[in-house]
């Protein structure tokens, strides 16, 4: 198995296992990152989920090539359509997903960690989207979500380029929200991922719709999808003891998710 999902109480930690390609993204890695995705955000036991790589090298190298050599555009195009799918399928999620970036993060890994809601990154890590070099393009999202994340002129820089950026530097851009030495890194997304965890989980979920949604809408119908799910909080019993412990000065009982 190329993807490997361990829990940890409310959390899971999926670990991408290709160690002897930098954990490369072949199709076949794909399909099974897609289902554990699919299978993830079904199950209600699990309220944040951790994403990293195999050993210390690499979170995701980027895609394989070997198997990219010689395919079709209409066999290119399917590949753009099943990294995509498996992006999506992390951003529909109702958990909140977070990457360690425990290494390289190129191509398709990069696109990888972009799908996720908070990435944390080790020290050593490094980021790019080096397609250019290959004569090809980012085809699993990288020129819509950097963007998105890093504004156009980083954008243009990191995809035009191919160069690669260091850890600290994603974190100025704000490509990643914190980095850590490479051996506190895991540490410190499961504890993030534990706190996160122990959220109210419907309001967790309709938050990151909200954020999802901000970004794929005007700010006017932005107002109106917040509006109804803010409403649609104060009829859930998470609402209530919420705001009974605030009230009463005690820590909540514990969140349900109803």
């Amino acid at each position: 198995m190329a993807v490997e999902v361990k829990r940890d109480g409310a959390v899971a930690v999926v670990t991408v296992v290709r160690p002897e390609v930098r954990n490369a993204l072949n199709r076949a890695t794909n399909e099974e990152l897609l289902r554990v995705a699919r299978e993830l955000a079904r199950d209600a036991a699990v309220r944040a989920v951790v994403l990293t790589g195999a050993g210390e090298k690499a979170f995701v190298a980027g895609a394989d090539i070997a198997e990219f050599r010689g395919l079709t555009p209409e066999q290119a195009r399917q590949s753009s359509w099943l990294g995509r799918k498996v992006i999506e399928a992390i951003e529909g999620s109702p958990q909140p997903w977070i990457a360690a970036v425990n290494g390289f993060a190129l191509g398709g890994g990069c696109e990888l960690a972009l799908g996720c809601d908070i990435r944390f990154a080790a020290d050593n890590a490094r980021f790019g989207q080096p397609e250019v070099g290959l004569g090809i393009t980012p085809g699993w999202g990288g020129t819509q979500r950097l963007p998105r994340e890093v504004g156009n002129g980083w954008a243009s820089y990191l995809c035009l380029s191919g160069r690669l950026i260091d850890a600290a530097e994603a974190r100025r851009i704000g490509l990643v929200q914190a980095v850590f030495p490479a051996a506190e890194l895991q540490a410190e997304a499961l504890k993030l991922a534990r706190e996160l965890a122990a959220r109210p989980p419907l309001a967790v979920r309709y938050i990151k719709s909200q954020i999802h949604h901000a970004l794929n809408v005007d700010i006017e119908a932005g107002h109106e999808i917040e509006r109804d799910l803010f409403a649609l909080t104060f009829a859930s019993d998470d609402a209530g003891e919420g705001m009974d412990a605030f009230l009463e000065k005690r820590e909540p009982k514990g969140f349900t998710g109803t």
